[in-house]
């Protein structure tokens, strides 16, 4: 569907649903259609994003199909939050190629990665794969140096497309970049953020995957996204302790990064598995099918990144860990690599609206509305 098709669609459909304003208390994307009389395409995008996709609004709507209005916020909404995905990328063709296959595009990134980290271990490693290796020390396997090396380019890539990406997307629903860091607003958000506010659809929850509300989803995305969390805090504590402290890993299973890093694959695992079995349920007619394979791609990513993870752990000691660390480290660039084009985007674009969303709130208190 061309944009200017689906902005128009959006457009005549929150028509509707400023006029009926019947779904107001299930989330925030009613009160914040509520500040508006016209809907250009940045606000559609912006409403896209802050929309947190928990259906309640779908099985409410007097309007919804079989009504010949066919109201259908959820399929709506997605369709232009991928859109926006994919128009905000950098570089752009990287977002085409995951959008128009994602499970493939992943799979060949993840690949293509296996061969090069085992080309890197092979020609810089000290230890053959095969070999076991004592105390589990993955540094006799591939150096300290090349490891740092290696994820400070792909971070650094992701990194900056990542906010290449936010920039586009924040200027394009009319903020301005120092309002970024607005103190006030960013406390706002970040608490709306970490309690998953707008997943209790109003209050009982989702209607996620059918028709009956469920605090599911959003314990699920609580797992994943503290998982995720509780793995960027054990990597940082691990920098911590070797370049601060002086203490070269592997460290002990009761050690801080360790736990930390267990909790946070274990989170990785039940949240995104979890994630899966209530959209393999979801009813067809409020879904985009066009973004299946990047969704799939982003939990398969994510658990095999997190199995592999736990299981490098577990036979650390073993003939096993120099394969198992090559796989592992393929699966997290893969990862990485993925981030700005992938199903990850979704949730920093939804930040984002969250936070413009508190600085509409504060404006309109500012100005005693």
């Amino acid at each position: 569907m061309a944009q200017s098709e689906l902005m128009q669609i959006g457009e005549e459909m929150m028509a509707v649903c400023n006029a009926c304003r019947y779904c107001e208390g299930f989330c925030a994307v009613w009160p914040a259609m509520e500040y508006r009389r016209k809907f250009p395409s940045g606000d559609l995008k912006y409403l896209a994003n802050l929309c947190h996709n928990c259906s309640e609004c779908y099985y409410a709507c007097q309007y919804a199909p079989p009504h010949e209005w066919m109201v259908n916020p959820p399929q709506t909404f997605a369709r232009i939050r991928a859109s926006s995905y994919e128009e905000y990328a950098w570089p752009k063709g990287l977002a085409s190629a995951f959008r128009a296959n994602g499970l493939v595009a992943a799979l060949v990134t993840a690949l293509t990665l296996v061969a090069f980290m085992f080309g890197v271990t092979q020609t810089i490693g000290g230890r053959s794969l095969s070999t076991a290796v004592a105390g589990g020390n993955f540094y006799q396997i591939i150096s300290h140096e090349a490891l740092v090396v290696t994820f400070i380019i792909v971070g650094a890539f992701a990194a900056i497309a990542l906010l290449t990406g936010l920039l586009r997307f924040w200027r394009d629903i009319g903020e301005q970049t120092s309002d970024l860091l607005n103190v006030p607003g960013l406390a706002t958000a970040i608490k709306e953020v970490l309690q998953l506010k707008y997943l209790e659809g109003g209050g009982p929850g989702c209607a996620y995957p059918g028709e009956v509300s469920s605090q599911a989803r959003r314990w699920f995305h609580h797992f994943t996204f503290y998982g995720f969390g509780l793995c960027f805090v054990a990597t940082t504590l691990g920098a911590i302790y070797y370049y601060v402290f002086g203490w070269p890993g592997p460290y002990s299973y009761t050690s801080l990064p360790v736990v930390c890093g267990t909790l946070g694959g274990l989170g990785l695992i039940i949240g995104p598995v979890g994630m899966w079995a209530l959209k393999s349920g979801r009813n067809r007619e409020i879904t985009d099918e066009s973004q299946y394979g990047m969704d799939v791609a982003f939990i398969l990513l994510l658990v095999l990144t997190s199995v592999s993870g736990l299981l490098l752990l577990v036979l650390r000691e073993t003939a096993n860990m120099g394969l198992l660390l090559v796989i592992h480290l393929a699966l997290v660039m893969t990862l990485f690599l993925m981030l700005p084009y992938g199903k990850f985007v979704h949730g920093l674009y939804r930040c984002a609206a969250l936070l413009k969303y508190a600085l509409e709130r504060m404006r309109k208190h500012a100005l005693g509305v």
